[in-house]
């Protein structure tokens, strides 16, 4: 069983301190940051996106994009990282839910923006894909799209049905798939004779 960090560490808002005293601009570098791992905090982010603390939903929303500055993935276990240590949480599916999209055009093609629960805007190209997961209970497709260094978030139903809206049949492999393109990449969801399904 994991070590519970100490208590009198002060919970939230001494992880929170302890991040802001970095006093980084920006996004903090947390893939340079190797800090000893000190246990795990009891917070934990719901497969709807919501943040909770000890049970308890966080609803500082600014509390939470904080955090979200500074989570990291290590294989399959999260954590929260500041320059000086490294704390245990628990992520249910993707720690990030994306809620909106939109669609632009430039000069080396069409795109799709997608904003965040966290209020980040990911542009959808080779660097920040899609990807389409079974969804077992219901038969169709769970879409996740890369935001940063192995964190995903997953694409809202609604948004999932505008990128059905958006999609076409294009040959992968010699196979006829069904996807979307976005960034000069096309990201294949299944396979052409099973567009059905996903709806």
């Amino acid at each position: 069983m994991a070590k519970q960090r100490q208590k009198d560490t002060g919970g939230l808002d001494g992880v929170a301190a302890a991040i802001r005293e970095t006093g980084e601009k920006g996004p903090p570098p947390v893939h340079l940051w190797n800090p000893p791992y000190c246990g795990d905090l009891d917070i934990r982010i719901a497969s709807d996106g919501t943040w909770f603390y000890l049970g308890t939903p966080i609803g500082r929303a600014p509390l939470v994009k904080l955090f979200a500055s500074v989570l990291k993935r290590e294989h399959d276990k999260y954590f929260l990282v500041t320059p000086v240590e490294k704390i245990g949480i628990i992520v249910e599916d993707a720690p990030f839910l994306a809620v909106e999209m939109r669609q632009d055009s430039t000069s080396a093609g069409s795109r799709l923006l997608f904003r965040t629960n966290v209020d980040d805007w990911v542009i959808c190209d080779a660097d920040h894909g899609l990807r389409f997961e079974p969804e077992i209970s219901s038969g169709g497709l769970k879409p996740y799209l890369h935001v940063r260094r192995d964190l995903w978030a997953k694409v809202t139903r609604a948004l999932f049905y505008d990128l059905v809206a958006l999609g076409e049949e294009r040959d992968v492999n010699g196979e006829p798939m069904f996807g979307v393109e976005s960034g000069g990449e096309f990201f294949p969801m299944a396979k052409a004779d099973a567009l059905k399904e996903l709806t």
